[in-house]
């Protein structure tokens, strides 16, 4: 996740939101303010993934691809590589570093890298909001640590709801219970100490440990570990809960994707203007990543008054206003927009003074 900030497609990140002009990238593409609908779609989305994964593989993200356990993780690893293991003062340097990055990876997912690394101590916002989730993240990691899972995380609480009997969980091997050597070196090794012989608990984040540290023991001994994982992955759930998310995955893709190159909105003003004239205030996005040359013309009938030759760079946005004046035309004003690879009709009402041009 830290290095997909400086991943760039047709020039621009690959995933970011963009605040100043409330735009959001993606992979190629923009989601404008207007289009919230989309990012309402997507949010169902994964909500339909986090339900299909946990109901069928547990808290596969708890023990394996949370930020909060990959960190915790990896500067166990480190300490433990350096020596440092009971040192509090080299764990807590560690967790500095790993929190300041963290901090800074979620600032690049709302300004550009370079641009951030560039301001970071001159420009005050971004200088506070570094510092604020910095301390933030380090004191979660430093103090509160495995416990957050336990106690805090929501995505904890939501398995209860999401788990039933074929879900994949970490079990003890009652049936071989007088064969366990009684190490507990599988108690030892869990992070959030929970004893597996005790049976299933909630608070198990399915990371393994336990059955490596007991596979370490049994091994010697020519004995498969104790705790191992339970549960059946192809069952009627698994291809209903996976085959839902398949399709809102899709119909979200489309959504995004298949949109207009440019898309135009426009609308009547009401402000009283003179005899045969009516105003109209325009509004152009370009949703791709290429340079769009465009003019504006309304049908036979109608003259368009003001700028019509309209440029719209990347990913940009423009509005502004046309006079139209009637020729002998009536009732409805067709507007086009049209480019090299563009064409948008709108059809308007030009019921102002109707009745002069009627004549």
């Amino acid at each position: 996740m830290t290095g997909l900030p400086f991943v760039t497609v047709n020039g621009r990140s690959a995933l970011r939101l963009d605040l100043a002009d409330l735009k959001f990238y993606v992979f190629g593409s923009v989601i404008w303010l207007k289009e919230f609908y989309l990012l309402l779609f997507a949010v169902l989305f994964f909500l339909l993934l986090i339900t299909a994964v946990t109901t069928v593989f547990g808290r596969v993200w708890c023990g394996w691809l949370c930020p909060q356990t990959v960190l915790l993780d990896l500067s166990e690893s480190i300490a433990r590589r350096l020596s440092l293991i009971g040192k509090e003062g080299a764990r807590h340097l560690v967790l500095l570093l790993f929190s300041s990055l963290v901090s800074i990876t979620l600032l690049w997912y709302f300004v550009p890298p370079f641009e951030t690394l560039g301001a970071l101590f001159r420009a005050p916002v971004i200088t506070s909001f570094f510092l604020v989730q910095w301390a933030i993240v380090y004191a979660e990691l430093a103090f509160l640590g495995r416990r957050f899972c336990t106690t805090v995380c929501p995505y904890a609480m939501m398995q209860n709801a999401l788990f039933d009997k074929d879900t994949l969980v970490i079990e003890y091997d009652k049936s071989r219970e007088n064969e366990c050597m009684h190490c507990d070196d599988c108690v030892s090794a869990c992070p959030v100490g929970i004893d597996i012989k005790e049976g299933l608990s909630s608070s198990c984040i399915a990371c393994a440990e336990c059955i490596d540290a007991c596979a370490a023991v049994t091994a010697k001994r020519s004995m498969r570990p104790f705790p191992g994982y339970r549960g059946r992955l192809a069952r009627p759930r698994t291809f209903w809960l996976g085959g839902i998310t398949l399709v809102a995955g899709a119909v979200l893709f489309l959504m995004v994707f298949a949109r207009p190159e440019v898309t135009f909105l426009i609308s009547r003003d009401s402000d009283r203007m003179p005899e045969g004239i009516n105003r109209y205030s325009w509004s152009l996005y370009n949703n791709g990543g290429e340079r769009q040359v465009l003019e504006l013309t309304v049908r036979d009938g109608f003259e368009a008054i003001g700028e019509t030759s309209l440029v719209l760079e990347p990913y940009s946005f423009r509005k502004g206003r046309v006079l139209v004046r009637s020729t002998g035309g009536k009732g409805e004003v067709v507007f086009r927009i049209e480019g090299d690879r563009v064409h948008v009709e709108k059809k308007r009402d030009f019921f102002r003074n109707v009745a002069l041009f009627m004549c």
